[in-house]
């Protein structure tokens, strides 16, 4: 039987994907610190014999005892809400985290995959946004944090790669969605679906006309599982190309929930990217893979998912 590390293996993504892993045969060892992670999140499968948690910060030095066959470096908070109320610990994770779970590799002769996302694109100048754009980011802003964490991240995954010959995989994940958010994630979609279902107004930053594509949490997955059975090392994105202005994502919310809340526009933050869409031809081509779920009928699932937490 393979082992698998998971590193933020409580979180939203880290979750499903320790679920998949268990499915495919895996032995997974479940790594957390909890700090965004939930445990009600592998309450379905801690009882499962194949899986062990391991609550920890990976920041600090890691230790696994046993063969390590694939390491899947998904710690970090993830939503702008986190980052910016953990932005040490954010950095830490992209860079002492990922720095520790390469050593891990190298030592235990891993298959190793980072994930690192759509935000090393920054606000960019550029749509849809493909692997070989370098991005616009502003190092010093407050969303720099995560940005480059994760940037820093994949020039460590690769020269983990070139100098020690570490067998790599980077998948750029877009937004993605899905039941298990966490209610206060701070992100769209769970923010409107919880305010919509409260009758609360509909927040939205800016004008709304800025653009964001949403994957369905299961063809992410997916997606990734295929990434790491193919063999290449360069960053692939992982994300559903349809794009959609955030108003257009609250209409259709406030339509699935039949809710009679008013929208109500805020302040635009800092650095708040004005588009965002994946260029999928690499996923296409590469790893006959593509997006399945459509946003109605994914948003249809997660509305019911927090119907059920909320009432």
């Amino acid at each position: 039987m393979k082992t698998a590390v998971v590193t933020g293996g409580c979180g939203f993504l880290g979750s499903y994907l320790c679920a998949k892993l268990l499915d495919s045969s895996f032995r997974v060892l479940c790594i957390d610190n909890l700090i965004t992670g939930d445990l009600q999140n592998i309450e379905r499968i801690s009882k499962n014999k194949n899986f062990e948690f391991i609550n920890h910060d990976v920041s600090k030095y890691l230790e696994v005892e046993g063969e390590v066959d694939w390491i899947l470096h998904f710690a970090s908070p993830a939503s702008p809400a986190d980052y910016l109320k953990y932005p040490i610990q954010t950095l830490k994770v992209g860079a002492l985290g990922t720095h520790n779970t390469l050593g891990l590799a190298k030592a235990k002769k891993s298959k190793y995959m980072l994930a690192s996302t759509s935000e090393v694109y920054g606000d960019p100048l550029v749509n849809p946004q493909a692997e070989d754009y370098w991005g616009n980011v502003n190092p010093i802003g407050p969303r720099g944090v995560y940005d480059e964490a994760k940037r820093f991240a994949e020039s460590l995954t690769m020269a983990y790669n070139r100098t020690h010959k570490i067998d790599t995989r980077i998948v750029r994940i877009f937004n993605t969605y899905g039941p298990r958010m966490r209610h206060n994630d701070g992100r769209a979609v769970p923010n409107f679906i919880v305010q919509a279902l409260k009758g609360e107004d509909l927040t939205i930053y800016g004008d709304g006309t800025q653009t964001r594509s949403f994957c369905y949490v299961d063809d992410l997955i997916e997606g990734i599982t295929m990434l790491m059975a193919a063999d290449y090392n360069q960053p692939v994105n992982i994300g559903n190309p349809r794009e959609l202005k955030i108003l257009d994502l609250a209409n259709i919310i406030l339509d699935i929930t039949k809710s009679q809340s008013k929208i109500k526009l805020l302040e635009l933050p800092q650095d708040d990217p004005k588009v965002r869409r994946p260029d999928i031809s690499k996923a296409k081509s590469m790893l006959n893979w593509q997006a399945k779920v459509s946003a109605e009928e994914g948003l249809k699932r997660t509305v019911e998912y927090f119907k059920q937490k909320i009432f």
